[in-house]
């Protein structure tokens, strides 16, 4: 069994993919690619340098979950594609409500 992110993921987002899901995952990035200003490549450029920097600062043993935002806006630095997508996708959080909450109904059950 493999974790699966999709729907709405793009490369901000990148230290609490891999908190939540770990790093053998599916990480499917439609519009987190397809949607980069600067093309398709521009978008999977930017997708790769954000994840290869969050495992690169979990390897040097950093809080990369803690850290995460500064580590991306480093390596930005360096990575035009990421710049642009960390200014594009800047308000989109990763804050969720589970829809997955329990909604039972107690049964009674006849004493015997």
């Amino acid at each position: 069994v493999v974790p699966v992110a999709s729907g709405g993921i793009h490369a901000g987002q990148m230290h609490q993919l891999l908190d939540y899901l770990g790093d053998d995952v599916v990480l499917q990035f439609g519009g987190g690619t397809i949607g980069h200003p600067d093309g398709i490549q521009a978008g999977a450029t930017a997708n790769r340098v954000a994840l290869e920097s969050m495992v690169m600062a979990r390897n040097e043993g950093r809080n990369y979950v803690a850290e995460g935002p500064q580590i991306l806006r480093d390596a930005a630095k360096t990575c035009g594609p990421l710049q642009t997508a960390l200014d594009l996708w800047k308000d989109i959080s990763f804050n969720y409500t589970s829809t997955d909450t329990a909604d039972f109904v107690e049964t009674p059950t006849a004493n015997i």
